[in-house]
This record gives structure tokens, C-alpha cells and sequence, in this order.
């Protein structure tokens, strides 16, 4: 299941999530938290999702179905975030995937800010390097990561050069872990860390070892990234 935006564009939020389990053999269901107003390179405005209505789509799902891990995206405040996660809490079953959205590709701001105690109720989260360095209060990432695993794992998502791929770090709160890119031609791409995420939530459902689901999730990345020059991309797991 992933929780979070509707974008028109197809890049990003649950249109690129859904793909994203398709592709990964998982059969995928949304929840909806807002309706963007976007293309792949322009950002206008956000229209958020009731509460209540989140709610009602989250308890219709779990009464036909059950969930492992359960990605969340785009949210509208931390006092949705908190409900949604008692909901899921609630189940006694579920680990949640946090996407961290602080601002769209784009640079229109979502978030400043988010109590780090949140994080105590998430698996893992995957923030960028600019989003790590805002929810951990420093500067410098890589300490800004290890800062915030002493509250839930973190894969800090090394991002993409269009000549190497980037290494994405995992940080436990006990270990470290790097996980290296192959060498190839890519281009940048809207949504390319939700597509992460999704994967990633899409290889733990199917039992892979955290580590292990990793590196196939950026393998998939990678494949997204390479597939088109322009800012969207086509999802192939081959």
C-alpha cells in the first residue's frame, strides 16, 4: 500500500508508486493525501485530501486486506501523519516506509519541519541529502543521518550524477551500511525517490532481507533512470 499525493504527471506519488509494485510483482492499492496541480517540471499547488476521508480509505482497505509495510509519501501535517500512523499502529502488523517529502522537485515547500519523536513510530525512513540535513537539525548529512537512527533506520539516498550513480547509505543506529551504484548513463528524473521507496517497500513485502531489498530496489532505480532522457521515465524490471 502506498499513502500519499495524486500527481497528474505520472513522475511521482501513487500513479508512479503503483507502477513501481507492478513492476515489482507486488499487487499495489493508494490512499490518496492530495490532488497536485503539476507536470513533471512545474509545481503550482496542492489540494489536500480530508482527514476523514483518508481515514475511510484506510479502514475500507484493511477490512478486505492486511499489509507488511505500508509506503507513505506526501502528507499535509505531522498531526495527519500522527493519526495515520496510530491507525496503522493500531493493526499490530504493519512497518511503515516514510518518504519524507519536504518540497517538490520543483522547490515549492511542504515542510520546515517535523518532530523528530515521529520517527520512533516508522521502520525506516528515506530522506535526500537536503531533507536529512532539515529533519536532523544539522548541516552535515552523513551525521545529520546518524543522528536520526538512534529513532528509526534511515537509507539516506545518495542521489544520481548523469555519469555514476551515487551510493545510497543505511544507517541502523548500530551499523552502516553503503550500497554503490553501477556505472552507466542516466538522466534525472520527477519522482525518482518515490520510485525508490516503492520498490523498496515492494521487496520487503516479497521477504527480501533489509539489505538485500535495497540493492534491488536500486537496481530498479537505475534501470527507471536510464530509460528516457527527459524528466519522465518508463518502469521495466528486466
Amino acid at each position: 500500500m502506498t499513502i500519499a499525493g495524486f500527481d497528474p504527471s505520472g513522475g511521482a506519488g501513487i500513479l508512479a508508486d503503483i507502477k513501481t509494485f507492478e513492476q515489482n510483482k507486488c499487487l499495489g492499492v493508494a490512499v490518496q493525501t492530495a490532488n497536485t496541480i503539476q507536470t513533471e517540471s512545474e509545481f503550482k499547488s496542492v489540494n489536500w485530501t480530508d482527514e476523514k476521508l483518508i481515514l475511510d480509505q484506510l479502514a475500507t482497505l484493511y477490512s478486505k486486506h492486511s499489509f507488511d509495510y505500508v509506503k507513505i509519501g506526501l502528507m499535509q501535517s505531522e498531526e495527519i501523519l500522527t493519526k495515520i500512523l496510530d491507525w496503522l499502529t493500531g493493526t499490530g502488523q504493519t512497518k511503515v516506509i516514510w518518504d519524507p517529502i519536504l518540497k517538490s522537485s520543483s522547490g515549492f515547500v511542504f515542510h520546515e519541519n517535523l518532530s523528530k519523536e515521529i520517527l520512533r513510530r516508522v521502520y525506516l525512513i528515506t530522506p535526500n541529502w537536503d531533507e536529512v540535513k532539515i529533519l536532523g537539525g544539522n548541516e552535515n548529512a552523513i551525521e545529520s543521518a546518524r543522528h536520526l537512527s538512534k529513532y528509526c533506520k534511515v537509507l539516506l539516498k545518495g542521489g544520481h550524477r548523469t555519469d555514476f550513480p551515487g551510493k545510497d547509505l543505511l544507517f541502523t543506529g548500530e551499523q552502516e551500511f553503503a550500497f554503490n551504484g553501477k556505472p552507466g548513463t542516466f538522466y534525472p528524473k520527477h519522482g525518482s525517490g518515490c520510485v525508490f521507496s516503492a520498490a523498496l517497500t515492494a521487496n520487503l513485502t516479497k521477504g527480501y532481507p533489509l539489505n538485500k531489498a535495497i540493492l534491488r530496489s536500486k537496481r530498479y532505480v537505475e534501470r527507471f533512470l536510464n530509460s528516457s532522457k527527459g524528466l519522465t521515465g518508463y518502469h521495466h524490471n528486466q
